[in-house]
């Protein structure tokens, strides 16, 4: 691989060759197991250069032309790229690009919008709702009132008619529409319409799909919401990072609650990664990569169920999909534990209505490293064959290495 070789010849080899070989064990493990979660991807070489880059020496508290410290001039260029390649790739009058992460952009958003005590309503946490959506383990729960909302029992589809009565009933300040384990695409004009009935803000937490969004795979939250909060690796494909996309209106609270309020300096080398991964995801190749990513979803989905695993909502429109392997007789820490044993990594969820653990799994990754959907029934055969308990896991981590060496993820 290209990258090991050049890992193996940088400083870092003959500086500290302990770290050097963890970095290496890493990049190993990613190489020779499925990687599943649907939270991570494969970022570029292009984006690792930038992560990687003397940016990364550079303190800028502040913004573009009003930074807290001298010898900012470059670094403003890679940030001004940074959000016009933002704002044009989504279609946003201001983007903020210095979120460290999608918690920290939902956390801006909420001090942009909200003060202590306010009532917001959001999808619960048992069906798919985020920490930052009220999780009393969160500040989400500990600063706000919040007001759950959920999904239909029997489709597992959100229930947008208990949405609005909840909306009308407790006149919440702001409402939040978006999710870690929903696997449809959500409706942004009835969340629009729901949140200008009792004048409410709507907060789109869309750090999953927003990478479909970039490819056109997705409905776009920008001209529902009044912001959205998203993240910059999963399915975009860039450095781990948040952002925050609103209107001209509330562009100055918005950058005030990132910095100074919920952050400090911003982490200009990862703000430049950001700006590759923007400029790769314009690139016309990016929608037919998000196409195929929903396709092998799609595809993915329907084999682990004629496999017998329960897939909620009955399918995908994403690169997302939550399944129950209980009918294959284990519960979902235990398939979790088995399939990493196994070389499949991915992760567990809550399943809506169900005191128990489900799936969670992506295909973005293994898009990204050329699988289509010829290799989804492969897959979905290698995980039933482990829950099942019908192979030993040995056997089924040597044939999932010969899958993913046939696709590497960083050729060369």
């Amino acid at each position: 691989m290209a990258v090991t070789r050049t890992l193996e010849a940088d400083v870092l080899r003959r500086q500290d060759p302990e770290l050097a070989d963890i970095l290496l064990g890493e990049l190993d493990r990613q190489s020779t197991t499925l990687q599943l979660n649907a939270a991570e991807n494969f970022t570029s070489p292009a984006v690792l250069a930038a992560l990687g880059s003397a940016l990364a020496n550079k303190y800028a508290e502040g913004y573009p032309g009003a930074r807290y410290h001298g010898g900012c001039e470059i670094v403003d260029v890679a940030e001004r790229l940074a959000v016009e390649r933002a704002k044009a790739l989504f279609g946003a009058e201001h983007a903020n690009v210095q979120a460290h992460s999608g918690s920290s952009a939902v956390l801006a958003a909420y001090a942009a919008l909200l003060r202590p005590g306010d009532t917001v309503l959001a999808l619960g946490l048992p069906y798919g709702g985020h920490l930052t959506h009220g999780s009393p383990a969160n500040f989400s729960g500990r600063w706000f009132d919040f007001v759950p909302y959920g999904v239909d029992a029997e489709t597992g589809l959100i229930d947008y008619e208990q949405m609005r009565l909840l909306a009308r009933t407790h006149r919440p300040k702001a409402i939040v529409c978006g999710s870690i384990a929903y696997p449809r695409h959500i409706d942004y004009a009835a969340f629009r319409e729901a949140a200008d009935e009792v004048g409410a803000y709507l907060i789109a937490d869309a750090a999953h799909p927003i990478g479909l969004v970039a490819g056109k795979a997705a409905p776009n939250p920008v001209p529902y919401a009044d912001v959205v909060c998203a993240t910059t690796h999963k399915v975009l494909r860039g450095p781990r990072g948040g952002m925050v996309l609103c209107g001209a209106e509330l562009a100055g609270q918005v950058d005030r609650a990132v910095f100074p309020f919920t952050q400090g300096g911003a982490q200009m080398h990862t703000i430049a990664a950001k700006a590759v991964a923007f400029g790769e995801a314009a690139a016309p190749e990016f929608g037919g990569y998000v196409r195929q990513v929903v396709a092998n979803a799609r595809v993915l989905a329907a084999a682990l169920a004629a496999e017998g695993l329960a897939v909620t909502t009955g399918g995908t429109d994403t690169h997302l999909l939550t399944a129950d392997p209980a009918p294959l007789g284990v519960d979902g820490r235990t398939a979790r534990a088995r399939l990493a044993a196994a070389g499949m990594v991915l992760d567990c969820c809550a399943l809506p209505h169900a005191d128990a653990r489900g799936l969670r799994l992506g295909t973005a990754a293994v898009t990204t490293q050329g699988m289509g959907e010829e290799e989804m029934p492969r897959i979905a055969s290698l995980m039933a064959g482990v829950l099942r308990d019908q192979v030993e896991g040995k056997q089924v981590r040597e044939k999932v290495r010969e899958l993913v060496t046939a696709f590497p993820p960083y050729p060369g």
